[in-house]
This record gives C-alpha cells, sequence and structure tokens, in this order.
C-alpha cells in the first residue's frame, strides 16, 4: 500500500486509508475471512501512525467490512456493498488497485456547449477540470459537468471526490451510472503534467451518472494514458 497524501483538496488521512482498504476488498484482493497484518506494521507501511490506522479500521467496522477480534487481529468481513466514495471510479492500475485523488485545474459554470450529449433540466452546468491519480501517478484529464438544476459548485469546498461533494453540500446521491469507453484525443487544455500530449490518442470514458432523477444529472469524459492505467469492470 503507498503512504497516504495530504493536501488542501484531500480527504482526511484515514478517510483515504479505509477507501484504499475498501477499493481492495470490493476487488477481491482482501478477501472475506482474510487477517489483516499487525496494525504496527500496517501503519509503518503507510507512513501513518496508528492511531491514524485505527480510525481508519473503525470506519470499515462501521460499514460491516472488518471484524476486530480482541487478541487475534482484525478480520475482512466483506458486504453486500462496500459503500465507498469512490465506488464507481473505473480506473486501476496495471497491478491493480491504487487510490483515486484529483488536482484541480478549473471551475466555472457556463452554457452547455454543442458538443455535450443532452443531460439534465438545464442549458447551464459546473464544469470541473481536473488532473487524475492512482496512488502518487498521473493517469488522466477529466471534465465533469454538473447541470445547473442540480447546484452550484463552489470551489473552495472541493475535496477529491466529488460525489462526497453532492452528498455533504448538495444533498443528493449519485445512485447509478453509465459508462461508454472507446478512444479519443487528449484535448488542447490538458495540463503539461500529463503524460501525453494534446491530439495523443488515449483511452475515453464516457459517463452519464444518475441520482433519483430520471434525467442524467451530471455528464463526464476522461482522456486515460494506457500505459498507466487500465478499465476495470466487475461483475458480483
Amino acid at each position: 500500500m503507498p503512504p497516504a497524501r495530504s493536501s488542501p483538496t484531500a480527504l482526511p488521512i484515514y478517510v483515504q486509508i479505509a477507501e484504499l482498504l475498501i477499493r481492495d476488498i470490493g476487488a477481491g484482493r482482501l478477501i472475506d475471512g482474510e487477517r489483516l497484518p499487525p496494525e504496527r506494521e500496517m501503519a509503518a507501511r503507510l507512513d501513518i501512525s496508528v492511531g491514524t490506522l485505527r480510525k481508519a479500521l473503525r470506519e470499515l467496522e462501521g460499514k460491516g467490512l472488518l471484524e476486530r477480534v480482541q487478541g487475534s487481529g482484525n478480520y475482512v468481513r466483506s458486504g453486500p456493498s462496500a459503500d465507498a466514495v469512490y465506488a464507481m471510479f473505473r480506473l486501476e492500475l496495471p497491478e491493480g488497485g491504487g487510490l483515486p485523488r484529483a488536482d484541480i485545474l478549473s471551475v466555472e459554470t457556463l452554457d452547455k456547449p454543442d458538443d455535450l450529449p443532452r443531460f439534465g433540466r438545464s442549458d447551464r452546468g459546473a464544469r470541473v477540470r481536473r488532473l487524475r491519480y492512482l496512488n502518487d501517478t498521473v493517469i488522466a484529464v477529466e471534465e465533469i459537468w454538473l447541470d445547473a438544476s442540480a447546484g452550484s459548485v463552489d470551489p473552495r469546498m472541493l475535496s477529491d471526490s466529488l460525489y462526497r461533494y453532492y452528498q455533504k453540500q448538495l444533498g443528493f446521491w449519485i445512485t447509478r451510472a453509465e459508462d461508454r469507453v472507446s478512444i479519443g484525443r487528449v484535448p488542447d487544455w490538458a495540463p503539461e503534467g500529463f503524460t501525453r500530449r494534446p491530439g495523443d490518442i488515449v483511452g475515453y470514458i464516457e459517463r452519464f451518472s444518475w441520482s433519483d432523477r430520471p434525467e442524467p444529472v451530471e455528464f463526464s469524459r476522461t482522456w486515460f494514458d494506457t500505459d498507466r492505467a487500465i478499465y476495470v469492470q466487475r461483475l458480483k
């Protein structure tokens, strides 16, 4: 596991660690009944304190994904749903896993351009552009459009997870998503920090996301480096 990261837009470190473990459980890298390494060993590997690790483990315990047996250790208990902030994030490192995080490049409220498919109820939307990582590996650039009828996006309140922002600040949940995976050209606004140049052919994902409305509330498009990340969809 990689060391945790802290920045103004990052989730709290204990939440990052809990999310990493939840994703590993959901992906089958940690299986039901498996005993986790001793806490001091895990904390040293993650370069965090034992206290921070224990907060993360309590998060998993509260979700029914971990059983803490006094004098024996911590055991994975895979439940029917991992309930992760990043449950719908389908990109992984080639070797598997990786904790998603993002650098925000820009946030603007604009008229929807003609090249966007129809979604939502408004002609305007909040556009968020980000550089995406798995652990510390740059993997993608993405552009997310939230329909203006769902609320406004305050860049000062954003964290690595937009879904968490929707839940905490706008009061709705993304309940399902539809992905369309193909290839595309890196957009001209991609920053120098991305691994591919504008115009390069890369993996491309279009996603429609729904809350409790009949029409999608969000549309996003992601350009990802296929040398650094793979798209994974698991059926359970």
